[in-house]
């Protein structure tokens, strides 16, 4: 493990994500399965089922970031182009792979299913690519470089991730605090919260105003601050002077 910062980013793909159809989940648990890791994510990106724009962006993330993994587009249909996409990124040749058939083969003869040339197009795998397991469907991903390319629905997308974490290079893990104030503004912290980030640089301090409803009426409010870093002790620090700022109830 590293004790610099590793970080990824992650390319949601699908016309039903930017048309509101369907909510993404993915980079959430992308980002939840990475941080015991020891890596971040630094961004992440949506674009349409267009090769030339998933192309484009996946050559402009992996020249900057560690690791990119996509989400979505590797299925049987006509509209599942990220395999083409990411052949067209490295520059490299794609067709039917043989071991990638062999599995869906076994797959399907399994379920007594017909191999259709449409499914079958799931074997199509990058020249010099290797295989993601997807312990669901049968149906694998596949790495390249520093990308991986996985599936976008959410319960194979993680899935496949187990077969991953032995192949990431983590660095230090970001270690997080929360602390939940009760009547508090951000207006009202703002000054306090700029002195606290500039006292500690190595932390990312965020403040996250909340509302509830009360019975009966009225509305309780209120801001949680967390701070993230990789010394727990720092953490530790900072949690204490957050925590101060909370006012005492008045009379």
């Amino acid at each position: 493990m590293s004790e610099r910062a590793v970080k990824a980013a992650v390319l949601v793909i699908g016309d039903e994500i930017l048309s509101g159809r369907t909510q993404d989940v993915n980079v959430a648990q992308i980002a939840r399965f990475l941080a015991p890791i020891g890596i971040t994510l630094g961004e992440a990106r949506v674009v349409s089922d267009d090769e030339g724009e998933i192309a484009g962006a996946l050559n402009a993330l992996r020249t900057r970031w560690d690791y990119v993994f996509t989400t979505g587009g590797i299925g049987p249909t006509h509209d599942d182009i990220t395999a083409d996409a990411v052949a067209a990124a490295f520059g490299v040749a794609i067709g039917i792979r043989a071991d990638a058939r062999a599995i869906l083969e076994a797959q399907y003869a399994a379920s007594g299913t017909e191999l259709t040339p449409a499914r079958l197009r799931m074997a199509r795998i990058p020249e010099g690519a290797s295989l993601i397991a997807n312990p669901v469907t049968g149906a694998p991903g596949f790495q390249i470089g520093n990308v991986f390319v996985l599936a976008g629905v959410p319960k194979i997308c993680r899935g496949m991730l187990e077969d991953i974490a032995h192949r990431l290079q983590g660095g230090a893990v970001t270690h997080a605090v929360a602390v939940r104030l009760e009547n508090a503004r951000e207006g009202d912290l703002a000054e306090a919260l700029g002195k606290i980030a500039a006292d500690h640089p190595d932390c990312s301090i965020g403040s996250y105003p909340w509302f509830e409803e009360l019975p009966g009426g009225g509305l309780k409010r209120g801001v949680e601050l967390v701070a993230r870093g990789r010394d727990a002790a720092e953490l530790e620090t900072v949690r204490a002077r957050l925590q101060s700022l909370q006012r005492a109830p008045t009379a």
